[in-house]
């Protein structure tokens, strides 16, 4: 079984901001399954399906990304998810726009949905994938992580979601994220 949650914010006015990093590659993930996220349940969004045998979740808390960690470990508690199991995609203000990485586990680093997550799971041993949204220079970064990207920054953002979307295909395909690892970051 595998757990995919995209962090973001709900809400057409948070649609294309920084934040939503997480809900846009699991979009792009969506999309390459031929799948619909349709089921509202947990407060988030999701889809279960079966690729070569093994249950996928492709998930989107609804809880904001503030209180994220309460639809993950809603989700985990119900459908019996591990934390070995789970990977979450988030945005990542100390990488530069579109740049990707992945971890197996560690810290929130300042995150405040990864905070979340830990807090309620009890657990940072989960997998992550980071895409780098860039630091504002002399914004605050409550304003930067909510705004869309200029038009400049765009296509950077969208290869980041790109590679994001294809680095998760790769760990589903082979069931070895150290490998994936090895070949993403």
């Amino acid at each position: 079984m595998k757990a995919i949650f995209g962090l973001g914010n709900p809400g057409q006015s948070y649609d294309q901001t920084k934040h939503n990093m997480g809900f846009m590659t699991i979009d792009k993930l969506a999309e390459y399954y031929q799948v619909s996220l349709t089921k509202n349940e947990f407060s988030a969004i999701d889809v279960r399906f079966k690729y070569q045998g093994e249950t996928i979740y492709l998930v989107k808390p609804l809880t904001f990304m503030n209180n994220s960690g309460y639809a993950v470990k809603l989700l985990m508690g119900y459908y019996q998810i591990l934390p070995a199991e789970i990977l979450i995609i988030q945005d990542d203000l100390d990488l530069p726009i579109g740049k990707v990485r992945l971890r197996q586990k560690g810290s929130a680093g300042g995150h405040n949905g990864i905070k979340s997550i830990i807090a309620s799971t009890g657990t940072n041993e989960f997998k992550r994938v980071k895409i780098g949204i860039g630091h504002p220079a002399r914004k605050q970064v409550v304003n930067w992580v909510l705004t869309p990207f200029t038009k400049e920054e765009q296509p950077l953002a969208l290869a980041g979601i790109d590679q994001a979307a294809a680095a998760i295909e790769n760990w589903i395909e082979n069931n070895n994220f150290e490998q994936t690892m090895n070949q993403f970051n």
